[in-house]
C-alpha cells in the first residue's frame, strides 16, 4: 500500500521542478531517493507542491487542491521566506506579519485534522541571507517560533532546519550553502534533507 508524502512551500521546496521533473532536484528530490532506496517495502509516493515566490497567503488559496485532494498520510510544510522577504524587496504590498503568518498556519494546520489522518511535519524557515545578524534572518525570529508553537498545538514533528543552518553558519565554515543568500545550492539541499531525515524518524 502506497504511503503518500506531500511536500508544500515555495521555491525551496519547488528548486528544479519543470516539465520533465516533477519531484525537482532540491532537498525533496533528496529525500525521496532517500526514502526509496532506505524502505524499498514501504512504497512511498512523493508529491513535490513548492511555488515559487509563495508565503502561507498562497498556501491557503492552494491547499484544497494540492494537499487535501491529495489524500495524504504525511504533509511536510516549508513555508516563511517569503513572508519575511516581501517586507524588505516589496514594502508597498499587503505584508504577512507574524500575528497573520502564525494565524493562517493555524488553519490550514486544524484542516488537516479535520479533513485527513495525516501526519504533519513543520519545517523551520532556514535563513535568509548566510550572516546570523543579516536583517532577514533578525526578522525571521518570530516566525520560527510560531512553527515551534504549531508544532506543540498540533503535536506535529519539528525539524529544525533554522536551528541546523545557523548553527553551520556559526561553526564559521566557508562552505556556502546557497547560491543568493536564499536558495539552495547542493550543499545546502543537502542539510536539509540530513535533518529532515534525523527529525523525522520515518
Amino acid at each position: 500500500m502506497k504511503k503518500r508524502i506531500v511536500f508544500i512551500g515555495d521555491s525551496i521546496t519547488w528548486w528544479g521542478i519543470d516539465e520533465g521533473e516533477t519531484i525537482g532536484t532540491g532537498y525533496v528530490r533528496l529525500l525521496h531517493d532517500y526514502l526509496k532506496v532506505s524502505y524499498p517495502e514501504r512504497d512511498f509516493e512523493i508529491f513535490n507542491k513548492g511555488i515559487s515566490g509563495n508565503r502561507v497567503t498562497d498556501l491557503a488559496e492552494r491547499w484544497e487542491q494540492d494537499v487535501i485532494s491529495l489524500r495524504p498520510d504525511i504533509v511536510s510544510i516549508s513555508i516563511g521566506i517569503n513572508d519575511v522577504w516581501r517586507q524588505v524587496d516589496s514594502p508597498e504590498i499587503d505584508q504577512v506579519y507574524p500575528e497573520k503568518f502564525e494565524g493562517i498556519y493555524d488553519s490550514l494546520l486544524k484542516n488537516i485534522n479535520e479533513k485527513t489522518n495525516a501526519s504533519i511535519i513543520l519545517m523551520e524557515p532556514t535563513i535568509i541571507g548566510e550572516d546570523v545578524q543579516s536583517l532577514g534572518n533578525t526578522l525571521l525570529k518570530p516566525y520560527v517560533e510560531s512553527v515551534h508553537r504549531l508544532a506543540d498545538k498540533y503535536s506535529a514533528t519539528l525539524i529544525p532546519t533554522h536551528q541546523a543552518f545557523i548553527e553551520f553558519l556559526e561553526s564559521r565554515n566557508e562552505n556556502p550553502l546557497t547560491i543568493d543568500g536564499v536558495h539552495m545550492n547542493s550543499m545546502g539541499n543537502m542539510l536539509m534533507a540530513k535533518t529532515w531525515i534525523q527529525a523525522a524518524k520515518l
